[in-house]
């Protein structure tokens, strides 16, 4: 069974791979774990190995084809509508699972962000999922698993998900998108185990805000004039504001990490080693933990609806060690 194009995620593939060679494919399972990781193209694969005409998902038959194209009528993928899964997308499915599949020997549901089903879209699917049936198999996809009705979990076969190791996101951006070893690996030290993450990161132009947001940092904020600069330089929107935040919370990670180890190879923003270095020297570890503390801190409060403006001030001000 070939489940070509997946990074990272060997010892879940394996378990699939047994299921199938020992006909015992649940009628219901949840791929779990943070965004980005495999899980969608994980299921989608699956669904191509379980519908393959040549059984080993050959991506040459017409139902590989079909499968890849989206246009195979055994595969159905329901994605939230707005903030939630609507009822009526659940209840057409049970529709749809009463009768024989058109063409394959199964049919594969896949639900994306499983946990945004309301009250009552949770508690239709939980009548399919006390009536399975052995040509139906329902995978749920979730990164927040904790969110959906333990009714439902009890009722599901888990496979967790795990962050990508760094040199195998930088393998696949290498591989699939053609981008440099260096740009490769800086991009996969920051996503966080996620090669969607670190696509995403490509597509925004990451490294030029990043560069430019370090910088700053390095400029240090012991000029109050530079602190309330730097607050400012957070910016307005949500997402650019966690960036932010995300960058700056690795940074000061780095230098404790360097601190404690004296070495660079662990570093997320390694391309900056020297920086990283420099500041470091200047700092004891307990002043990097309450830096860390501070970022954790003022991170908490804007989550919470603080004054953005107050909030990162302060934070500088104790970063520099005035306040």
């Amino acid at each position: 069974m070939s489940f070509e194009g997946i990074y990272g995620q060997d010892k879940q593939l394996a378990v699939l791979r047994r299921s199938m060679d020992k006909g015992r494919i649940p009628h219901a399972l949840l791929f779990h774990g943070m965004r980005g990781i495999g899980k969608r193209t994980t299921a989608l694969a699956f669904a191509k190995t379980l519908l393959c005409d040549r059984l080993d998902a050959c991506g040459l038959c017409p139902a590989c084809r079909k499968v890849e194209s989206g246009n195979h009528p055994d595969v159905v993928v329901i994605v939230p509508q707005g903030q939630f899964i609507k009822i009526e997308d659940i209840r057409d499915l049970r529709n749809q699972m009463r009768f024989r599949p058109l063409e394959g020997r199964k049919r594969i549901i896949i639900l994306v962000d499983a946990e945004r089903m309301n009250i009552a879209s949770a508690n239709s699917l939980l009548k399919t999922l006390e009536e399975p049936s052995l040509v139906n198999v329902l995978i749920l996809i979730s990164s927040r698993p904790y969110q959906l009705p333990m009714t439902i979990l009890s009722r599901c076969q888990k496979l967790r998900f795990h962050p990508i190791p760094a040199d195998v996101v930088a393998r696949y951006l290498e591989e699939k998108i053609g981008l440099d070893r260096k740009t490769a690996s800086v991009l996969a030290a920051s996503s966080g185990g996620s090669i969607g993450r670190a696509l995403e990161m490509h597509g925004e132009s990451y490294l030029a805000r990043r560069k430019q947001f370090i910088e700053k940092i390095c400029e240090g904020f012991s000029d109050p004039m530079k602190g309330i600069l730097f607050a400012g330089d957070f910016g307005k929107d949500r997402k650019e504001i966690q960036l932010r935040f995300e960058i700056l919370k690795n940074w000061y990670r780095d230098l404790l990490v360097y601190k404690e180890t004296g070495g660079t190879e662990r570093l997320i923003h390694h391309d900056f080693a020297e920086a990283i270095q420099s500041m470091a020297g200047g700092m004891t570890p307990s002043e990097i933990l309450r830096a860390i503390d501070t970022i954790e801190w003022a991170y908490n409060a804007l989550e919470k609806n603080a004054n953005k403006q107050l909030t990162l001030e302060a934070m500088t001000f104790k970063l520099s060690g005035q306040a």
